[in-house]
């Protein structure tokens, strides 16, 4: 029995090292089992939450998808897709709305943060785990790549579904999270107490996945550390060690705990750190300017974004009919 998996990935940034380990990787992996067919979107329309450049969000967007092939996701083994180019999303995305209550949105701890910063809020950002919800409804999906900050947003696309199914006959599967078994928690290397960000304004303490050898250098020399000298990993007590440990760990397979103890200082902690950064980033990079240089990108994605409208379809087509509406065209 296949099972149906689905990702998002948000363009406000260029990804970093944080999103290869704590998603992309993952993503890699579920596509390289044989028993589940993934689908992978670029969820762009999630970027007009808030204010943006429209040429940025379009490089941005391209961008995002080059590097998801160059990191290992395959467009002939998975559907690779933008999502403002399969109109199902937007659509489903109102049934969802008229399903969901205002406030179970008003509610969301992602809306409250992000709105208590803004002089003017978007109705977009209120709204917006209803589109979140129908991304994911509208690929009959089981399981859900949800890191920690979206557990709250994929719980409510299960209640929605509940709800829908209940109300108006089964029409959506309901879908579940898969969390990372083994994942390096990346932090900022300038500010080591919160996670690195694609959005981050400390642009020294995020590592691209574009950065070059000397940058990704100059960057992990410079990360906080602290004045004891010793080599321990201890997140609470020793935030910044304990990252490079947990980044270190993860490209070599190495639990963090034993790896400290074969170092005598942070100089040659930081030494191999970027040393295994830039060894994966090398080939990824080479990749992704073939890519870019191809011209093709633009083919695959509307090639995607073809096999997602007709996946996404049929979907649609129930929740017209089970809601009362005539069906889809």
């Amino acid at each position: 029995m296949t099972t149906t998996v689905f990702s998002g990935l948000k363009p406000t940034g260029s990804l970093h090292l944080g999103n290869y380990l704590g998603a992309i990787r993952q993503m890699i992996d579920l596509q390289d089992d044989p028993t589940t067919a993934c689908r992978y979107a670029v969820v762009d329309l999630h970027s007009l939450t808030v204010e943006h450049d429209p040429r940025r969000l379009s490089e941005l967007t391209l961008e995002l998808a080059g590097l998801l092939i160059a990191c290992g996701v395959d467009p002939d083994r998975s559907v690779l897709f933008v999502q403002s180019q399969v109109p199902a999303h937007a659509e489903l995305a109102y049934l969802m709305e008229a399903t969901v209550a205002f406030g179970e949105l008003r509610r969301m701890i992602q809306f409250r943060e992000k709105a208590g910063a803004q002089d003017r809020v978007r109705a977009a950002l209120l709204t917006y785990p209803a589109l979140m919800a129908a991304d994911i409804l509208a690929y009959d999906t089981d399981l859900v790549t949800v890191g920690e900050d979206q557990c709250q947003h994929l719980e409510l696309a299960r209640t929605l579904a509940h709800r829908f199914n209940g109300r108006y006959g089964e029409t959506f599967v309901v879908p579940a999270g898969v969390h990372p078994a083994h994942v390096a928690r990346v932090m900022d290397l300038v500010d080591p107490t919160r996670k690195m960000g694609k959005t981050s304004t400390s642009s020294v303490g995020v590592i691209s996945l574009l950065d070059p050898p000397r940058v990704v250098e100059r960057k992990i020399g410079r990360a906080t550390t602290d004045g004891d000298r010793v080599v321990r990993y201890a997140p609470d007590e020793k935030p910044g060690v304990s990252s490079l440990l947990a980044v270190l760990g993860a490209l070599t397979g190495t639990h963090p705990v034993p790896l400290a103890e074969s170092y005598q200082s942070y100089v040659a902690l930081k030494r191999d750190v970027a040393a295994a950064v830039i060894a994966l980033l090398e080939p990824v990079q080479r990749t992704y300017a073939q890519i870019r240089d191809d011209g093709d990108l633009d083919v695959v994605l509307r090639d995607g974004a073809g096999r997602a409208r007709q996946l996404a379809g049929p979907t649609l087509e129930r929740a017209h009919r089970a809601i009362g509406l005539a069906p889809a065209a």
